[in-house]
């Protein structure tokens, strides 16, 4: 898969044809403002794989939590806003 690096500026002058070089030939842009990355273009697919991950992770971390709750047992909403002094 192809990177391409392009600054904001440039970007804006050619953004219908990134865009139908994303979506078409599945090409990732990496926009840059003075030199800086700051944003990407990515096609839809890779998009919905970071999602896809992003909803795993989550899951196994919330799985995790529900572990830890059973093992050490849980707090009240009161006692945790007593324990932080809220």
């Amino acid at each position: 898969m192809t990177i391409t690096v392009i600054n904001t500026l440039d970007a804006k002058e050619q953004f219908a044809d990134l865009i139908t070089r994303v979506s078409h030939k599945k090409e990732r842009i990496i926009l840059t403002r003075r030199g800086k990355e700051i944003a990407a273009i990515i096609p839809l697919e890779d998009l919905e794989l970071l999602q896809e991950s992003q909803d795993k992770h989550d899951l196994t971390n919330a799985m995790e939590a529900l572990k830890e709750a059973r093992n050490i047992g849980t707090i009240t909403l009161d006692q945790l806003k007593e324990e932080v002094g809220f």
